[in-house]
């Protein structure tokens, strides 16, 4: 009989409660009969969600970049902060302008341009030269500023140009059905990052997996994806896009989302620094080396139970779900700094991981509604690549607090980052209440 160690079992016991979730899914509310306009959202639904999963795959070799850079290259840790670091600030600076270009030649061609920088940033991480390695850090930064702002900014574009909203489709379930689905491919390919190590002996396998992956994910939008664009000029100077820019961010719902996910997402990322060295901190080496694509599918497995959870309760208050996850993150990073990386708390410190991906199924749909209803389509990827600025520097902050030391190093920045994941829930609850 097959022995599974701990770590296994965990993601069979998560991938169980997935598979349950979407057996009875059937009473849930996307089993209502839907206007006839769905097929044609499901098709361009699809159309985004495929190439969407190829484009994710950058951000699921992440588990393997922490122990890439200590175990096969050698860095010393006091240089793994820095790289990093050098990456939110490449984030950071791109940030202040990616968007306005996005905007002025076209959010598609933005997309493609994150798949052929994210690759070059692929190719550099496995150079085992410092230089290479910051180049690569610098050049995904700003994939990541590409990643999590242009692709988002297209299919919001997308939707209201067909206007799908009309035809009685749900924004909201879109993107609850994009977390399902991006977590499947996930949790799929944390499995298969996993095999290709054991199978290869390196850790830089995944990454040349993530090269093909995003050439595949570029030949599809090239195909299949139209253009979209912000606008450029106006007749009206007090409608010109300058004036909708400074509207927008002086908008009290867009600061509040702002703050909001400057919080929750640069926890997300300190998360993404942090959870290997905490789990090694807390591991015992006796018991070999850690798992890290089974642990980052358990991870994703929790978001896909979230997610699903979202898309088969379909809440109204997309403003009170946000806030209640922002509680319920400040809560699990409490207890992290807390237990953090302490002798006997491996299991304890995986699961309040979980809990945290959990929360963070169900920040994607909520927050990206929210921001398609509050953000003008005309300046969109301005606003959301001006919202990044602040996401980076919080990250940088943090890191240079935590020193690159060891795990425990970072019960100091998980307190910090609980105060202020509240101080934004207060925000968020001041301005969006209980909206949709």
């Amino acid at each position: 009989m097959l022995e599974l160690d701990p770590y296994q079992k965990n993601l069979a016991g998560l991938v169980l409660v997935c598979g349950t979730l979407l057996a009875t899914g059937g009473s849930g509310p996307e089993s209502r009969p839907r206007a006839s306009g769905s097929r044609t959202q499901d098709a361009k639904t699809r159309q985004y969600e495929s190439a969407h999963r190829g484009t994710q795959w950058a951000f699921y070799v992440g588990p393997y970049l922490y122990s890439l850079y200590r175990d096969e290259h050698n860095i010393p840790q006091r240089l793994i902060a820095p790289l990093f670091t050098t990456g939110f600030l490449s984030g950071a600076f791109s940030a202040t302008f990616i968007g306005s270009l996005a905007d002025r030649f076209g959010r598609r061609l933005a997309c493609l341009s994150f798949c052929l920088i994210y690759s070059l940033s692929c190719v550099l991480t496995v150079i085992p030269s410092l230089p290479s390695l910051f180049a690569g850090r610098v050049l995904g930064g700003v994939g990541t500023s590409l990643l999590f702002s242009v692709f988002e900014t297209w299919m919001v574009a997308d939707f209201g140009a067909r206007y799908l909203g009309r035809k009685g489709l749900d924004l909201g379930r879109t993107f609850g059905t994009m977390s399902t689905v991006n977590s499947v491919v996930a949790i799929g390919s944390g499995v298969l990052s996993e095999w290709m190590v054991e199978r290869t002996g390196t850790r830089k396998t995944p990454f040349g997996a993530c090269v093909a992956v995003l050439g595949l994910a570029a030949a599809f939008i090239y195909t299949q994806w139209d253009e979209n664009y912000g606008e450029v000029a106006a007749t009206d100077k007090s409608n010109s896009p300058e004036n909708k820019l400074l509207k927008a961010l002086a908008n009290k719902k867009v600061l509040s989302l702002g703050l909001a996910s400057t919080m929750f997402e640069g926890s997300m990322y300190l998360f993404v620094f942090s959870w290997a060295p905490a789990l090694e901190a807390a591991h015992d080496p006796a018991a070999g080396p850690l798992p890290y694509g089974t642990i980052f599918a358990s991870f994703m497995a929790a978001m896909m139970a979230s997610s699903l959870l979202f898309t088969r309760l379909a809440p109204a208050g997309h403003g009170t779900v946000l806030s209640g996850l922002l509680v319920a993150s400040a809560g699990v990073f409490y207890a992290l700094s807390r237990s953090g990386s302490a002798p006997g708390s491996e299991q304890a410190t995986f699961w309040l991981f979980c809990a945290f991906e959990a929360c963070v199924g169900v920040y994607w749909p909520c927050v990206g509604v929210l921001r398609g209803k509050a953000v003008d389509d005309a300046v969109r990827a301005q606003v959301y690549g001006i919202m990044r600025i602040p996401l980076n520097v919080f990250v940088v902050v943090s890191l240079l607090k935590t020193g690159g030391s060891g795990g425990e190093q970072y019960a100091g920045v998980f307190g910090t980052c609980a105060g202020l994941l509240l101080v934004a829930a207060l925000g968020l609850v001041a301005t969006t209440g209980t909206e949709d």
